[in-house]
């Protein structure tokens, strides 16, 4: 990003080493997350393979997952003011992802899918806290990064795209409660399919 706010670097550019690991931790991540949420749909004998599949996919996950936070931690200056003590969210992403290996080891679909969600989300918000107040960090020059101040809207669009999310999120929140009522239950070897 130059001092304009322009993204100058090429495709290559993006594919730097932290974003390739980041990228294959939250691979990793979805991948247990879906396992989990296949162990509350599926019913015998393919819910074995489910619960297998996670139970393989975990350990891998565990390890590019704290390899990504090491990475982030000691390459990039984005935990710099965090100083040794990384805090309690990414803690609590780790300690979420050990519970969700427990869990599945256990055979406990519900809970290590609530787990496995619970590290997703503390693993966002440790990269938000980490990149805070910056959006894009510019390589050339930290001066020149996209912040929150220098690249938010005007405040009359921010104030029109609030009124439009208070409409449509309400709408979009319904139609995802109904189409989990309508998918409900599990999927069992006498499930009718229609289509």
């Amino acid at each position: 990003i130059d001092a304009n706010m322009t993204y100058i670097g090429g495709f290559w550019n993006l594919l730097n080493p932290y974003a390739l690991v980041s990228g294959l931790a939250f691979l990793a991540i979805f991948t247990l997350h879906g396992a989990a949420f296949l162990s509350l749909k599926l019913d015998e004998p393919i819910l074995d393979r489910a619960f297998t599949a996670a139970r393989r996919i975990w350990p891998a996950t565990l390890v590019v997952g704290f390899f990504a936070f090491g990475v982030g931690y000691f390459i990039t200056d984005m935990y710099e003011r965090l100083g040794v003590n990384p805090g309690l969210v990414p803690i609590s992403a780790g300690a979420a992802m050990l519970a969700a290996g427990w869990f599945i080891r256990k055979k406990q679909g519900g809970w290590a899918f609530v787990m496995s969600g619970i590290c997703i989300a503390f693993s966002s918000i440790t990269f938000f806290v980490g990149l805070f107040p910056r959006l894009m960090v510019s390589s050339l020059n930290p001066d020149w990064s996209l912040t929150i101040y220098n690249a938010s809207s005007s405040p009359y669009t921010l104030k029109v795209l609030t009124i439009i999310a208070a409409i449509f999120l309400p709408l979009v929140l319904l139609y995802q409660g109904w189409s989990y009522y309508v998918f409900r239950g599990r999927v069992t070897r006498d499930s009718k399919l229609e289509y």
